[in-house]
């Protein structure tokens, strides 16, 4: 150290030193100050404020422009690492440069989002890569190195993992409770986010909303007693935004947000994100929490010196010397060019079949090993695929919804460029060969008085949504210097789309969007949906009992989904009345159904292709999970005009999440699915409809045949619930890995062994078409003869590669023997069970093309030790019509009835009574029943419990069991008992 260089910032210093001078130098007050979302500097020793949270999903948002890349779960569809890491690479220089010139863009970034996409309806899937544990780790991983960069002491930037833990649903998302048994916890969940903690590249993680095991993520215990336990190094747990208060307030968990926050602090969690920049609040109740004794200092300075940390390793204290402080790279040809290659990996081809005559592409051509081959055909073929599309002057009709859209969701960045499908194809084939129509219901909307709303001519363009810096752009206000909307006799023709579930959008000929300022006034002044509140949406409603019907036919009143009042017609012109009895009832002059402009330019052209989807701010959100999987009715009504009018009809679903689409997928030649992407996303889909490109995309999620198909949403037991590739029992309509190609490939040797913890696998695949393309070849693992039950198979590598016409790569993969385990409840461990495995290659989990078989040597899990260590009521084998709680506010957990009005049963496989038992002792608290009983139905005990002092008032009761041997053991709870523990003496 030198008189001008505190030892913080002496760059030769270990970190820890470090951080250890530069908290000493703080006096409490400043220390506690840091734990607020926007820490303030400190003068007096030149530390700058510091704000943690930068949203980098798939680029830097809210920031203003920045390179847009494909939505995270088309990442997650190139099941490409090195791809995925240089878009985080990329993502991390750009909010570099940014920063170089507004230093409110932060590098504590708030991605990736690593939960599981367990169900397809959940509103949030757009931000998350798959809905196996292993192939998220491995994008996330991948992502999280180039966001933080190779640098072996600084960061470029420091990326937090979103959110911890076990969070599928937006409805009630803030209240509800993930009810997951430790299988899944250990198997599923947590495996999700272990990985790319464990690569060393992850800062640390934001907690969810919502509650695991009746315990709020804020307090999760699994914090320290799993994440910390990943790594040496010191990580950052930001709070989710507003969480903090929501302990004491909506999920009523503490009596006061002193407590609330203490029992936060002490869980883990280190910056709070709460009352946006005011961070009087929240330091308010800390100090209170502090004076109750409720905290100590050392819980502050724990908390800190994870913050002090991290902005170390950015640099922070010697920026004269880290790596990154002088990046420039931002929107550069490099990172453009990235952004195509992206939005190109993330195209799935689901289906590809020829016309008649040639028939459709028979199902007996597979390779020597009997799986089905993907194919490629030379255009001379009279079976050739519809797809690639050929050249030579074939004329393109290019329509629905989504054909000329570039959509972007709540996390995208501002996109400096774009291309919709229809530039792509312009750009590719020539504007004289391609001709759009988009497919809305052109229509007017006439008062009872006879006149037709109108859009006033004029106004300033102003600004485009999304291009404003906002911190948080929720607080984004709607414009409100365009007049409103009016009515006359003649009115204005208006393009009405139904998105599905009633939700309309309504847009003026001038392309804007009707909208809701908060003066109430109805203005055509939206570019696209979006907000937080999205204030471009209505809903037709039935008046006088009128019936809403498909024609649009009879008189509705237009309900505003934003604010939930409903539109009026007043001198000053048309608002958002505050009920339906001042709203005014309108009738729906049909001017031309989008399915006749569809017909129209489907006859006229060689080819179709229809572009359906969602747009990214409806129906599936954060904050709305879907209600269906189907395809909204006026899309379907648009594919179906368009095959009619040319059965050379090909459907690209451009969405943020699965659809079911039976009929699509038996009837047209054609389907191709891509998540939104980006800036380059209609150019990069016009390249591989053109066959520039072969696709290789493959579905990170199951694709369902039916809603019927899915569980509840809160059913968060994806082995009891028999969910995802690894248990469902039904026939997807497109399996988990499932993706085309315009070639075909051949897996011609598969090889595995055993060696030591090793289970080194090779398998040499050949391109047998005359395509050069990617092929993803995927390794599954599954038990041949399980104990418990285990997946139909797992998949435990994967690799993406090129393979040229008549080459062939071979391929090895190292899986440690210990993927191929599972959490044993009946011991509290981690085990792979002794015994056969089949290792399996193949292009999806449907098609498996090889499989050999390897024998894994060790132990066999033994019977439950029930003597010794007794039953934790949630370690059960299956249960039904139950939920697990807190045990307490702190930790553990206990089990209790669904319903207090039925039972709850619980199953104990295999307990070990030895020469036998005389006594059973339970554990509960509440009121109600608990009944032990044998798998025949034999009563071994009841006992009836009496209310105790709360939830958490835990008594421990007693009766004589009589039974021995290996037994499976039952369990029965009625009423509102909680059971934490069955022991027994012997």
């Amino acid at each position: 150290m030198t008189a001008h260089r505190p030892p913080f910032r002496d760059p030769a210093l270990p970190v820890a030193s470090r951080v250890d001078d530069l908290l000493d130098r703080l006096t409490a007050d400043e220390r506690l100050a840091l734990l607020h979302q926007f820490a303030p500097g400190v003068d007096r020793i030149g530390l700058a404020a510091f704000r943690t949270g930068q949203e980098a999903l798939h680029g830097v948002a809210w920031m203003g422009p920045a390179t847009v890349f494909p939505q995270s779960v088309g990442l997650g569809a190139s099941w490409h690492p090195e791809l995925v890491r240089r878009v985080g690479e990329a993502v991390s220089r750009e909010a570099r440069a940014m920063r170089t010139k507004d230093d409110r863009v932060g590098l504590n970034v708030w991605a990736p989002t690593v939960n599981l996409l367990r169900n397809p309806l959940w509103g949030r899937g757009e931000e998350g890569y798959a809905e196996d544990p292993t192939l998220t780790a491995a994008i996330a991983t991948a992502y999280t190195r180039g966001l933080r960069g190779d640098h072996p002491v600084y960061w470029r930037t420091a990326p937090v993992l979103k959110h911890w833990l076990a969070h599928n649903n937006e409805a009630a998302r803030d209240t509800s409770s993930a009810s997951v048994r430790p299988r899944v916890l250990y198997e599923y969940d947590l495996r999700a986010f272990r990985g790319p903690v464990e690569a060393g590249a992850v800062a640390g993680v934001m907690p969810a909303y919502n509650l695991v095991n009746g315990r709020p993520n804020h307090l999760s215990p699994y914090l320290e007693e799993e994440l910390r336990t990943w790594t040496d190094q010191e990580l950052l747990v930001c709070s989710d935004a507003g969480a903090p208060s929501n302990l004491a307030d909506s999920q009523g968990y503490f009596a006061t947000h002193e407590e609330a926050l203490a029992a936060s602090l002490r869980a883990g969690v280190d910056s709070f994100t709460d009352h946006g920049t005011d961070t009087s609040v929240i330091l308010g109740r800390l100090r209170r929490a502090l004076e109750a004794g409720l905290l100590d200092q050392g819980d502050v300075d724990r908390a800190v010196r994870r913050q002090l940390t991290v902005r170390c390793l950015l640099g922070e204290f010697d920026p004269e010397l880290g790596p990154y402080a002088a990046e420039d790279r931002f929107d550069t040809a490099e990172h453009r060019e990235l952004a195509r290659e992206a939005a190109e990996a993330a195209v799935v081809l689901l289906r590809n079949e020829p016309l008649e005559p040639g028939g459709p592409v028979s199902r007996d051509e597979r390779t020597d090993s009997g799986g089905p081959e993907l194919r490629g055909r030379s255009p001379e073929r009279p079976d050739r695929p519809l797809l690639p599309l050929a050249d030579g002057g074939r004329r393109i009709a290019v329509v629905g919804l989504l054909a000329d859209a570039c959509k972007l969701d709540w996390y995208s960045g501002s996109p400096i460029h774009r291309s919709s499908p229809l530039d792509g194809l312009r750009e590719r084939f020539g504007a004289d060969r391609v001709t759009f129509a988009e497919g809305v219901d052109r229509v007017r909307l006439r008062t009872a008085s006879g006149t037709v709303l109108r859009v006033p001519e004029g106004g300033a363009a102003g600004t485009v949504r999304g291009t404003e810096v906002a911190l948080d752009p929720a607080l984004l206000a709607g414009r409100t210097d365009l007049p409103p909307l009016t009515a006359d006799a003649e009115g204005s023709e208006l393009a009405l789309v139904d998105w599905g579930d009633g939700v309309l959008t309504l847009r003026a000929p001038d392309g804007r969007y009707l909208s809701v300022a908060e003066d109430g006034f109805v203005r055509a002044s939206a570019d696209e949906p979006g907000g937080w509140v999205v204030q471009e949406t209505f809903r037709l409603e039935a008046h006088e009992g009128h019936a809403v019907r498909e024609e649009h036919g009879n008189r509705h009143l237009l309900l505003h989904l934003g604010t939930g009042g409903y539109v009026s017609v007043a001198a000053d012109g048309v608002k958002v009345a505050a009920d339906r009895e001042s709203a005014e009832p309108f009738t729906v002059e049909v001017i031309e159904r989008g399915e006749e402009a569809v017909a129209r330019a489907a006859a006229g052209a060689d080819t179709v292709i229809v572009v359906a989807g969602n747009d990214p701010h409806i129906n599936g959100r954060e904050t709305e999970d879907r209600t269906t999987l189907a395809l909204p009715a006026h899309q379907e009504r648009l594919w179906r005009a368009a095959h009619t009018a040319n059965p050379r009809t090909a459907l690209v679903l451009v969405s943020s999440y699965p659809y079911a689409v039976p009929e699509a997928a038996a009837t047209l030649p054609a389907v191709l699915w891509t998540a939104h992407g980006g800036q380059a996303a209609g150019t990069a889909l016009a390249r591989i409809l053109a066959g520039d490109v072969s696709p290789a995309g493959r579905l990170p999620q199951t694709w369902y045949a039916a809603d019927e198909d899915l569980p509840d949403m809160l059913d968060y037991d994806v082995i009891g619930g028999r969910q995802t590739y690894l248990y469902f029992d039904g026939t997807p309509l497109f399996p988990f890995g499932h993706g085309l190609s315009y070639t075909s490939f051949a897996y011609e040797e598969l090889t595995a062994a055993v060696d030591g913890g090793t289970v080194t696998v090779s398998c040499t695949v050949a391109n047998t078409g005359d395509v050069t393309a990617d092929e993803v070849i995927q390794v599954y693992a599954r038990v041949v003869a399980p104990s418990v039950p285990r997946p139909h198979r797992e998949l435990v590598a994967h690799a993406r590669v090129g393979i040229a016409p008549g080459a062939s790569a071979t391929l090895s993969f190292e899986v440690p023997v210990a993927a191929l385990g599972y959490w044993d409840v009946a011991h509290g461990r981690w085990t792979v069970e002794p015994g056969p495995y089949e290792i399996q290659v193949g292009a999806s989990a449907a098609d498996i093309r090889r499989t050999v078989r390897v024998e894994v040597a060790g132990e066999a899990p033994g019977p439950r030790p029930v003597r010794v260590e007794g039953l934790a009521a949630a370690d059960y084998d299956e249960q039904s019509g139950t939920v697990i709680v807190d045990r307490t506010k702190v930790s553990g957990d206990a089990v209790t009835p669904a319903d207090p009005d039925a039972d709850g049963r619980l199953v104990y496989r295999a307990c070990y009574f030895a020469d036998g038992v005389s006594e059973a002792a339970v554990t509960v608290a509440g009121e109600g029943t608990v009944e032990l009983s044998l798998a025949d139905g034999t009563l071994l005990a009841r006992f009836d419990v009496e209310p105790t002092d709360g939830p958490y008032a835990y008594r421990t009761l007693v009766a004589p069991v009589l039974t021995q041997d290996v037994v499976d053991l039952r369990v029965a709870l009625r009423g509102r008992v909680r059971l934490a523990h069955v022991g027994f003496v012997g």
